[in-house]
């Protein structure tokens, strides 16, 4: 059983996100939530929140135990990009490109993964 949450359209881009997903990908639920609140960053806080909203999905949802869950998966792909522009040299104008991302993640059982196989 799996437990997912996701947030769309957050104001970071992907590539900034993406370092932190990775420090927390296939870690116990415990451990990504320590990693995460020590994490320095804006980022670290918007998956810190991802991950305790799928956390609080498993509980209250599915009636999973919080402590046998584990990261399955974890990502921050690209979102849409609002386009805008800045005044340049010699009457020419600058693209600005605010990106944005969506954040997912899902949260497995470990018990339940080693008794399948």
């Amino acid at each position: 059983m799996e437990a997912k949450a996701i947030a769309k359209y957050v104001r970071m881009s992907p590539i900034k996100l993406q370092p932190v997903t990775d420090l927390v990908r296939g870690k116990d639920l415990k451990e990504a939530l320590n990693i995460l609140k020590f994490t320095p960053g804006k980022g670290a806080v918007l998956i810190e929140k991802v991950v305790k909203s799928a956390a609080a999905n498993a509980e209250n949802n599915l009636e999973m135990n919080p402590d046998d869950l584990y990261v399955a998966e974890i990502y921050a792909h690209q979102g849409p990009t609002m386009k805008r522009w800045k005044a340049g040299a010699q009457g020419r104008a600058s693209k600005i490109l605010k990106r944005s991302s969506h954040i997912g993640v899902i949260l497995k059982n470990r018990n339940s993964e080693t008794e399948v196989q």
